[in-house]
């Protein structure tokens, strides 16, 4: 798609979100916490859409993988990689579909690229998301708080985790990889 058919179709994705958003604050308020969580679900969607065109980015000192992150166990123990599993073996993995590896000649160096740009995008929402479970707390909505903290792990927190390592586990791949062509 050329560029400026994306900028087009990008803008009337937001215009749309915008527009529900307004018409569903005149219909349960426009104060309403729920639409904070919409709005995390709506960023979400916009940065995915607009991956050709920008690609977020996790700041460089949160980049680099730990050494917790490359060996699974802890992640394990976690329910990290049981989340993976979940993610792969249900319809929950179209909503991401260009992270995976399973098409026969996928390109391993894009793969990887797709997986930070989507750890960055939950990143980001997770960032960005946190100020409405602070206000919700102040104001003592402590049930918001909880539906918001739950929201907030399965929607990004785990999402993280499980795409660093993944990011991890590709990297190995690569690795491999570079170390066969030199080999052969």
């Amino acid at each position: 798609m050329p560029v400026w058919q994306h900028v087009l179709a990008l803008l009337a994705l937001v215009s749309v979100f915008g527009t529900s958003i307004v018409l569903l604050g005149t219909v349960i308020g426009s104060t309403s916490p729920w639409l904070a969580l919409l709005l995390m679900f709506y960023f979400q969607a916009v940065a995915k859409f607009a991956e050709p065109l920008v690609v977020l980015r996790i700041p460089r000192s949160l980049y680099r993988l730990r050494h917790w992150e490359l060996e699974g166990k802890f992640l394990r123990r976690l329910g990290i990689i049981g989340f993976g599993r979940l993610l792969r073996e249900t319809p929950l993995r179209y909503l991401n579909a260009r992270v995976y590896l399973d098409r026969p000649r996928r390109d391993v160096h894009r793969v990887r690229a797709q997986a930070a740009s989507a750890e960055a995008t939950h990143f980001w929402a997770a960032v960005l998301f946190m100020p409405c479970i602070a206000v919700a707390a102040v104001g003592g909505k402590w049930n918001i708080v909880a539906w918001f903290s739950l929201a907030q792990v399965l929607g990004n927190v785990y999402p993280v985790l499980h795409l660093r390592y993944t990011r991890a586990r590709l990297d190995r791949t690569i690795r491999r990889m570079d170390t066969t062509r030199a080999g052969g």
